[in-house]
């Protein structure tokens, strides 16, 4: 059975924009066109498709994939393997943050009161949900799962005490953009740079190494990615680029 760009993007969910992508960059090429020159896609590329949106799945880089699957030795049943074993990962998460919910709800209901670690545990837990939700996908596809992967360890050996630290350079970065924006300082001038000291603290307080053009990159990030801008600029606009601006002429 074949079917035309329209109907495979139904079938699979992947919007007919990436399947025409997936094509110009020769990642996924329908098997012929029909006489109107439309794309038709046959039983191997089906095939082919599947196994690109469990590798995407996983993270991984769209020319990763198109290599993996170019490779004579492709063996269809590791990666069926490997996505079982993260989906099996996945369903362990959830469990965990199902039993802690219900912990919480049942000490509630009995007037209890959750110790400060189990808090810590469960504010952790969060983190990490979140992370994995709305970013975690474009990190390893950026930096790698290796990196990520110890980042995640990081954060999960995060004590209280660091979390504290954390929470509070943050607020004080926040509070420091507000004034500098809403008095006019300059980027460039010494309040930028107390502003970029803290932010460097912050980027290490968890445990996690300085890297110089990693703190330029993020960054630039704060005006590139609206969620970014979002946060930083929730009480006043421009502290998104006024740090931007401060850490690419102070990070040197």
């Amino acid at each position: 059975m074949e079917y035309t760009i329209q109907e495979l993007a139904h079938l699979s969910g992947v919007t007919t924009r990436a399947l025409r992508w997936y094509d110009k960059i020769g990642l996924l090429r329908p098997s012929g066109r029909t006489d109107g020159g439309y794309r038709l896609y046959g039983p191997m590329e089906v095939d082919r498709l599947q196994n690109i949106l469990y590798y995407r799945a996983l993270g991984v880089e769209l020319a990763q994939i198109r290599e993996f699957l170019d490779d004579p030795s492709f063996d269809c049943i590791a990666v069926l393997r490997d996505h079982l074993s993260n989906l099996e990962a996945e369903r362990d998460r959830v469990q965990r943050l199902i039993e802690s919910v219900r912990e919480t709800i049942l000490s509630k209901e009995r007037n209890e009161i959750m110790s400060d670690e189990k808090k810590f545990e469960a504010f952790k837990r969060g983190v990490l949900e979140d992370y994995a939700k709305t970013y975690e996908t474009e990190s390893r596809a950026k930096y790698g799962d290796t990196e990520v992967d110890e980042m995640l360890v990081r954060v999960q050996g995060v004590t209280r005490e660091q979390y504290q630290e954390w929470e509070e350079l943050g607020q004080e970065i926040l509070e420091k953009l507000s004034a500098a924006v809403s008095a006019g300082d300059n980027p460039a001038g010494e309040v930028g740079k107390e502003i970029v000291d803290l932010h460097r603290r912050w980027l290490t307080v968890m445990g996690d190494r300085y890297d110089l053009q990693r703190h330029r990159g993020l960054a630039e990030l704060y005006v590139q990615d609206e969620r970014f801008t979002a946060y930083y600029d929730r009480e006043r606009p421009g502290c998104a680029r006024f740090l931007r601006d401060a850490v690419i002429h102070w990070v040197t």
